[in-house]
């Protein structure tokens, strides 16, 4: 059977499609089939490398700010600085300002009803896919409905007033201004435009998207380095010999190799996205095997980068170098690592994840070194997303 029409064959879960509905809504992550194609064609021009130039003078402000924030904290005798919570805030300033041009506090605002919503759908017990299980959580489920209703009234106000000031001439070339153009120009090959409700799903889909798997990419760089200080050593003096004593500059992010290694490695251990999930559309036929149409699959994604069995018996090691001229780091089979998914629907904003991962650990290394803090609690756990569930502690000394 070709892959195209195995990609065809399969599909994203209902059952998940309706649990997570109050997040996502019917964005990008969720739909399928032509209406897929039409999203992503809309949304694709916002990653070209000249928009992405343009993010990252934004990312180097933000993070700038952040750390001059630690360094006041530092020479006041609070070395110890909860760097996941940093983190998350920044990346959700820089995913306000970069895709969606809207001010500190009302990223903030959103930032805050996300992860109030994020922390309803996945902290308890739940029993997805089980018939009428939303009435077994009640509270839960009122709780979803109102914040994801709140949530998308903020993006209706944020939408509302960048077609005013669209209207008044005022070009714009991010994410919510190509959604915004995409909805009022109606592609031939494609069909219908975007309804307002579909830009809203779309702005929370990559609101959401666009802070998390960065900022937690970060967040678990900061423990691996934290405890194999020789890999501090060796990113500080890749970062001195490109960027030597000159300004950092975005272009000069390609020849961090290193740093590369490093990010792969992390999402190999701790990948954002822990698990993936499809639904078949049709009865597959696979060797001497049927999978019946409606069949749902959990790819482990975790167990999967933790096998012996394709990367061999240091497995468990933080060893960057595995990736050193090899995009799959010695897996024995092709697709034993997927960090981003796989096949079309590869995450579409993995640039700039990776650019702003290098911008942001660039500029923290040049400035800090950071042990581990004895407060720290190792508790890996899964809201969504792959996450320390108790934190981040790190104690730095400026360099």
């Amino acid at each position: 059977m070709s892959s195209e029409v195995l990609a065809k064959s399969w599909g994203k879960p209902t059952v998940f499609k309706n649990d997570r509905d109050p997040m996502f809504g019917n964005g990008l992550v969720m739909t399928e089939g032509d209406e897929w194609v039409r999203h992503r064609h809309v949304i694709t021009p916002a990653f070209n490398p000249t928009n992405l130039k343009v993010m990252a003078k934004l990312m180097v402000e933000s993070t700038t700010n952040m750390l001059d924030n630690w360094t006041t904290l530092i020479n006041s005798g609070k070395p110890e600085i909860d760097v996941e919570k940093e983190i998350t805030t920044t990346a959700g300033e820089i995913i306000a300002k970069t895709s969606f041009g809207i001010s500190y506090q009302s990223g903030q605002l959103v930032l805050q009803k996300l992860r109030a919503l994020q922390m309803t759908l996945f902290m308890s017990n739940r029993f997805v896919g089980v018939p009428f299980s939303k009435f077994f959580f009640p509270k839960r489920t009122l709780e979803a409905k109102r914040l994801g209703k709140e949530i998308d009234q903020l993006f209706l106000s944020i939408i509302t007033d960048r077609k005013k000031s669209m209207k008044a001439g005022k070009p714009s070339h991010d994410l919510l201004g190509l959604l915004l153009q995409g909805s009022t120009h109606v592609d031939s090959r494609l069909g219908k435009t975007l309804t307002p409700q579909q830009l809203v799903d779309e702005c929370k889909t990559f609101f959401f998207g666009g802070h998390e798997t960065t900022a937690l990419a970060i967040t678990w760089t900061l423990l691996l380095l934290a405890t194999h200080p020789e890999w501090q050593t060796q990113l500080r003096d890749e970062i001195k010999e490109v960027v030597k004593d000159g300004e950092f500059d975005v272009n000069m992010l390609a020849g961090l190799k290193k740093m590369g290694w490093v990010l792969n490695e992390v999402l190999r251990l701790y990948p954002s996205s822990p698990n993936l999930q499809r639904q078949a559309r049709e009865d597959i036929r696979v060797d001497d095997l049927t999978i019946p149409n409606g069949t749902n699959m959990w790819i482990d994604v975790v167990a999967m980068h933790h096998d012996p069995d394709l990367w061999g018996e240091d497995v468990n090691e933080f060893k960057p170098e595995r990736f050193k001229g090899d995009m799959h780091g010695g897996c024995k089979h092709k697709m034993g690592y997927v960090p981003f998914g796989f096949g079309g629907r590869m995450c579409i904003g993995r640039n700039l994840m990776f650019m702003e991962y290098k911008v942001v650990l660039t500029l923290i290394l040049s400035r800090f070194s950071f042990t581990l803090s004895p407060t720290y609690t190792h508790s890996p756990a899964i809201l969504l997303s792959l996450r320390p569930k108790y934190g981040l502690p790190l104690r730095f000394q400026p360099l």
